[in-house]
């Protein structure tokens, strides 16, 4: 892999994983589109620590509060006492489904599932879902604060889809917060704080063996590269939807999609 190759992955990654168009999706189709070999999962999650350190500076200010909220809490023996710490609670646990998904499709996530027709599938399927579910948005719904015991299962849950390329981390997650009536800016920011503890759980497990086989100052240049447009695209996702609708992401995942359907037939 060319550092060219890195950075264009890095931008592909930054911007995939939080506007909800599938990064993943993405790494597999734009290399295979331009010809580049595969450059593998264990490149893919050390691109994802760029969009770690992304959306840890993009939220640090909500980290540091739901921390000390945590500490606060259990320091006085209740220990979902504040708003602040049982959010973190509840985030931890809406985590477990995909690391439990995470580690039991791992093989199938590195084989199986890199497949560009897949891509095409899923990406179509979850824009149709985007659509339904952006009408069920609410303007008067509730914040990520307010995110019940059920409702984080179920986005957890939704989560877990992510290891499917195409589905998006970031698009079944907000999906499945604005069918539960959430705002849509709120949606986006309880996904975006969910990305933190799945993300962190992969690196840990893949980047150590990345480490030993890579050419390290190629993938930095791509891991910095995803950090600066993953923090754009954070930035860029919340100010559009206080105001807009996630039509235009919908619309975007079925012409990617007709986009790889027609390469496909054009191939054979």
């Amino acid at each position: 892999m060319t550092t060219t190759q890195a950075i264009v992955l890095g931008i592909v990654q930054g911007l995939g994983e939080f506007l909800p168009i599938s990064s993943s999706g993405h790494l597999i189709v734009v290399p295979w589109l331009l010809g580049w070999p595969d450059h593998g999962l264990a490149f893919d999650v050390a691109l994802h620590l760029g969009t770690l350190a992304a959306v840890l500076f993009a939220f640090a200010g909500d980290w540091v509060r739901l921390f000390s909220s945590a500490v606060r809490s259990l320091l006085r023996g209740a220990p979902f006492a504040e708003p602040g710490a049982r959010l973190l609670w509840l985030l931890a646990l809406a985590s477990v489904p995909g690391a439990i998904t995470g580690l039991l499709l791992d093989k199938w996530a590195e084989t199986v599932f890199r497949s560009p027709a897949l891509v095409a599938v899923t990406m179509s399927v979850m824009g149709a879902v985007l659509l339904l579910a952006d009408r069920r948005a609410s303007p008067a719904g509730p914040g990520a604060e307010q995110v019940t015991l059920r409702d984080a299962l179920l986005i957890g849950l939704a989560q877990a889809l992510a290891i499917i390329p195409g589905v998006s981390r970031s698009g079944s997650t907000i999906s499945a917060a604005l069918f539960l009536r959430y705002r849509r800016e709120e949606a986006a920011r309880f996904s975006f704080l969910l990305a933190t503890p799945i993300t962190a759980g992969a690196a840990l497990v893949k980047v150590p063996h990345l480490v030993h086989t890579a050419n390290l100052p190629v993938v930095m240049a791509g891991m910095v590269t995803a950090a600066i447009f993953g923090f754009l695209a954070i930035r860029v996702l919340l100010a559009y939807v206080r105001g807009h609708d996630y039509l235009p992401f919908a619309v975007y995942r079925f012409a990617f999609a007709a986009l790889v359907v027609a390469v496909l037939v054009a191939r054979r």
